[in-house]
């Protein structure tokens, strides 16, 4: 038998979850109609932000703001919510139109990252900010923990190496967009001069030029 969405949000939350219409509503896709998610994923992305933000201060008391912006930046980006909402299961409960369904909705950073920062943004409108920043700290604590350093963003570090190796500085173009507009995909070439070039692939056009800039600077690092 499938667990039923107050069960699984139980387990999620830790407790029995209050007010499952704005759970719900967290859960649903635009193809579904008007009362979608998107609201609360607004919602959700300023409460995930603050959140990580004044964790990032705690935790870090002796770095300044550069590298804790670095730190910021890797931890909220849609690909990593939509790796939380994978772990703790999202998409057994989405509630998509057939079309979306059809289409892998399902299995989108895109959607699936909304939607993660819909549940928060649902949370914090059941129970306030403290459960909201509790939830937060629980789910993203092992990827917290799991940063030795401040991490360098690929396009950044890929700057820095033609500057210091007197290249011109990399240049990134659209190769190609595919896909449904809820699930896009892009592909993006990077390179540097004629010294070397790489493409990589993301859910948006910032990612693929971050997954270009990292297999660019592997190549010549």
């Amino acid at each position: 038998m499938s667990e039923t969405l107050a069960d699984w949000l139980a387990r999620v939350l830790g407790s029995p979850a209050d007010h499952l219409a704005g759970y719900e509503r967290a859960l649903t896709h635009g193809s579904q109609g008007a009362a979608n998610y998107e609201r609360l994923e607004f919602l959700g992305d300023r409460v995930l932000g603050l959140t990580i933000a004044e964790w990032l201060y705690e935790r870090f008391p002796d770095e300044p703001e550069g590298k804790l912006s670095r730190r910021f930046n890797s931890l909220v980006t849609g690909q990593v919510c939509a790796e939380v909402a994978r772990e703790i299961g999202v998409p057994a409960h989405l509630r998509l139109g057939k079309q979306a369904r059809d289409d892998g909705a399902a299995s989108s950073d895109n959607v699936l990252g909304d939607v993660m920062e819909a549940l928060i943004g649902a949370h914090f409108r059941a129970h306030g900010f403290e459960p909201a920043k509790a939830l937060v700290r629980r789910l993203w604590d092992s990827r917290i923990d799991a940063q030795a350093s401040a991490p360098k963003h690929p396009k950044s570090a890929l700057q820095e190496w033609a500057a210091a190796n007197n290249r011109r500085p990399p240049e990134y173009a659209l190769v190609e967009r595919s896909g449904p507009g809820h699930a896009p995909r892009f592909k993006v070439l990077a390179k540097i001069g004629k010294l070397a070039e790489a493409e990589g692939e993301g859910s948006s056009k910032q990612e693929a030029e971050t997954a270009a800039a990292a297999a660019l600077l592997a190549a010549v690092s």
